[in-house]
């Protein structure tokens, strides 16, 4: 069995603390911007913002949790933690595109005039340029832990960036062309787009939390590699499931009959290594039996 490895709590954490002190900026300046220039696409990208503080705060506690070492009362650790802070995130996500939706539409029904357009679009650039550098370096913590709440994280940030670049276009439109409800279309738009995400997101995380089998792709890797342990016979009831930290793997090998124990168990040690090897961590178990016995099976059961 082997465990995650040392750097990856430490890069969770300073990306949760990064992404909320970058988030706390943002949107402070975007409410300054939006007070001084009566833009609905700032709003909705302001209120995107105050998502992403959210986010992060839950985000951040998640990690911290998820990084918790198995105890008496979690024996397989705190992994799904990060799966729920993601979940979490997925609703403030869709709440907040549902309310900024409904203030659009009645925005496109009754335009506003706009002030200080000139003062939008720098806020809107600088927002965008911050963005785009937090996600590359989440997108970089992602790659090295694979952390589910850092990759959600990273999607309110994606969505940010392209936010931002809705609403510059929206104000563009509004000064330079004169088009009065290009600012209420691009919010509307923006709305949408957080519904979207939202869903996607959500998608992920319940596929966490309900325990869904990894692909068919990697349980056929699973089989392969047990299958090429020296006096292992066959392999059936391969169990899989996302902890957030590691993926669990378990199965039943099947063994010569006559061994004795301790061969035996040497076996099944050296099928979960195998297994072990695949993933960048996993908790595998392997459950040891004589060839050719006779009982009942969960391949059988869900065939």
């Amino acid at each position: 069995m082997t465990r995650p490895a040392p750097s990856y709590k430490g890069l969770t954490r300073i990306a949760s603390l990064v992404s909320l002190c970058v988030a706390l900026i943002l949107v402070c300046v975007k409410v300054w911007a939006w007070a001084a220039t009566g833009s609905i696409a700032l709003l909705t990208s302001a209120a995107d913002g105050l998502v992403d503080v959210l986010a992060s705060m839950v985000t951040l506690i998640g990690v911290r949790y998820a990084g918790r070492p198995a105890d008496k009362g979690h024996r397989y650790g705190h992994g799904k933690a990060e799966a729920v802070a993601a979940f979490v995130q997925a609703l403030l996500l869709g709440g907040a595109g549902l309310v900024l939706g409904g203030e659009s539409v009645g925005r496109i029904i009754n335009p506003e005039p706009l002030a200080q357009l000139g003062l939008g679009i720098w806020v809107i650039i600088g927002s965008s340029l911050a963005a785009t550098g937090l996600v590359l370096m989440q997108t970089y913590v992602v790659k090295r832990t694979g952390s589910t709440a850092i990759a959600a994280d990273r999607a309110h940030y994606i969505t940010d960036v392209a936010v931002n670049i809705a609403v510059l276009l929206a104000l563009i439109f509004e000064r330079y062309f004169g088009w009065t409800r290009s600012d209420s279309i691009g919010a509307l738009l923006i709305s949408f787009y957080m519904l979207w995400n939202a869903r996607g997101m959500a998608a992920d995380a319940l596929t966490q939390l309900l325990d869904r089998e990894l692909s068919a792709d990697d349980r056929k890797r699973v089989k392969a590699a047990v299958l090429s342990v020296e006096g292992v016979r066959g392999v059936h009831d391969i169990r899989t499931r996302n902890g957030g930290d590691r993926v669990f793997v378990e199965f039943h090998v099947e063994v010569d009959g006559s061994l004795t124990v301790d061969v035996g168990h040497d076996i099944g040690d050296a099928a979960e290594m195998a297994v072990s090897k695949l993933f960048k961590s996993a908790d595998v178990t392997a459950h040891l039996e004589p060839d050719g016995i006779d009982d009942d099976r969960l391949d059988n059961i869900l065939s």
